[in-house]
């Protein structure tokens, strides 16, 4: 062979895709549950709307309203998203104090949507402190401090109960280890308090390390959760996977997030045995403020990311990583951005942009 044929072989290597057979009927269009939720929600669940409809992907939405201020999900959207089994929601606002529960909260345990999911990675074009950031939290989703278990002793006293359980701590470790296993992913990391909780997070440390035995070939490692989010801002490169039980996966996530590029850019999900809810990765400022909703400038990228998550879990690869590609071409550009990313852009002119790169 001559050595003039090898750069367009390499070429061919290069541009040619991954044959992908479907099985018969998966082109079939897909029923998604929509819940736009409260303040920005709306904007960037269009935004998905437009870019969905531009590429004729075959799925349909079913809108519902559904606001952080109700006291229960209606019953009518719990079913829509156990008929469809997916679900696009954005952020709903949660009360501070008073007696109303958190409807996030409240669909992840009707659904039993155990598993959070939020991967915080760099961004080709997006300046961040850090570079070689690329970390999937894995967070227990129905119990710990989210229990919702409080009551008040006596007058001035508020008891908390923090619940984990054996069956929780080995599922979300299983699922963890088989998303490092089935993404090529090299190492999984807990994270703990068991040097002060020697129960509970013994509990879940306990149930870690017991799914670890049956995955040589993933690295097992621990760490301390105040040690975590130091590591985490001066070194994040070291992690891979990391699974955490409730509220430190908040914490983490968001911390992760913010190192990475912002949680306006990162994406994320909630997964069960039967159903899935796709959202913007991290929790802080999915909702916004009024002032980004009135001048209609809130980033819609977190959502069209994680809409490209739901895209592959629904088996439309194709889609999700044309719309994937659009998404990082947009910000490697640094033509059009939001506030939150130094630009001044609305979400409608990085919709138009996006659009303007699909393939």
């Amino acid at each position: 062979m001559s050595r003039r044929s090898l750069p367009f072989l390499k070429s061919l290597i290069q541009t040619r895709s991954v044959t992908y057979m479907p099985r018969p009927g998966d082109g079939s269009p897909r029923a998604v549950t929509l819940i736009p939720g409260d303040g920005i929600g709306p904007l960037v669940t269009n935004a998905v709307e437009q870019v969905m409809e531009a590429m004729h992907a075959p799925i349909y939405f079913e809108k519902y309203e559904v606001h952080g201020d109700m006291k229960r999900v209606p019953q009518q959207v719990l079913d829509s998203i156990r008929k469809n089994k997916v679900c696009l929601k954005g952020g709903l606002k949660t009360p501070v104090g008073g007696g109303v529960s958190s409807l996030n909260v409240q669909l992840r345990k009707e659904l039993d949507l155990y598993a959070a999911l939020v991967n915080c990675f760099n961004l080709p074009g997006l300046p961040t402190r850090h570079q070689n950031v690329d970390i999937v939290v894995i967070r227990e989703n129905t119990e710990g401090e989210y229990s919702g278990l409080e009551h008040e002793v006596v007058p001035g006293v508020v008891e908390s109960l923090k619940v984990i359980t054996k069956f929780c701590s080995e599922r979300i470790a299983k699922y963890a280890f088989e998303y490092a296993y089935l993404n090529y992913r090299k190492k999984v990391t807990a994270v703990h308090k068991a040097n002060i909780m020697k129960l509970a997070d013994g509990l879940f440390l306990e149930s870690c390390r017991e799914v670890a035995t049956k995955y040589p070939s993933i690295k097992y490692n621990e760490i301390i959760v105040d040690n975590c989010c130091m590591q985490l801002v001066s070194k994040p490169e070291q992690f891979d996977v990391m699974v955490t039980p409730n509220l430190y996966g908040n914490l983490v996530s968001n911390t992760a997030a913010g190192i990475a590029g912002g949680t306006g850019v990162m994406p994320g999900g909630n997964v069960g045995a039967d159903t899935a809810v796709f959202e913007q990765g991290a929790s802080a400022g999915n909702v916004g403020n009024e002032k980004v909703v009135e001048q209609k400038k809130a980033n819609p990228v977190a959502l069209l990311l994680s809409s490209a998550m739901m895209l592959r879990h629904l088996q439309f690869p194709s889609f999700a990583d044309r719309l994937e590609t659009a998404v990082k071409r947009v910000i490697s550009e640094e033509k059009y951005r939001t506030k939150d990313l130094g630009g001044g852009c609305t979400t409608q002119q990085i919709v138009d942009a996006v659009i303007a790169n699909l393939d």
